[in-house]
């Protein structure tokens, strides 16, 4: 893997991962607006409390969301349709802590989403094995040494991911 490839950004404060979001959010827009059957899928990875949630919340607003961005800890997933460029797409935000199986996300049926133009976007995707399709972009988030600080890392797992890395 080329350093391109990988990012590694030091947020001190958390208008900082806001804007890391948000940034990421505009690339994400460019990119599904440059072509409306682009969908991509990004895994948000990290323990307890790293700020995946939040990560996401920005990243949903960054894209358009004037709404409130709820966490889908107990619903697995919360759809949020997107008006790009005269073109509605919908991120599906997921978060499969709760999972106690991958055959609970197999059974859950959300599948389907993963093959229409958007975004799907999940934290702990772990929690389903080997069941979830390839990830464009992987994000990895860490708690630093005080409440706001997080390192996170971003990696690019294929092209559309590189091209998300090279615009934020």
């Amino acid at each position: 893997m080329t350093q391109s490839q990988t990012q590694i950004k030091h947020c001190r404060q958390e208008s900082e991962t806001a804007a890391l979001a948000q940034s990421l959010g505009n690339a994400l827009v460019k990119v599904l607006t440059s072509n409306t059957n682009h969908h991509l899928n990004i895994a948000l990875i990290g323990d307890l409390g790293a700020g995946k949630t939040t990560f996401a919340r920005y990243l949903i607003q960054g894209m358009g969301h004037l709404g409130k961005v709820k966490s889908p800890t107990y619903t697995l997933c919360e759809p949020y349709p997107i008006n790009l460029d005269q073109q509605l797409l919908t991120v599906h935000h997921f978060d499969l802590y709760r999972m106690h199986s991958p055959l609970e996300w197999q059974e859950a049926g959300f599948a389907e989403y993963f093959d229409t133009p958007g975004l799907c976007l999940v934290e702990w995707p772990e929690k389903a094995e080997n069941t979830l399709p390839p990830f464009d972009l992987q994000m990895t988030l860490t708690a630093g040494n005080t409440e706001p600080e997080r390192v996170i890392t971003l990696q690019a797992k294929s092209i559309l991911g590189e091209q998300l890395l090279k615009q934020i």
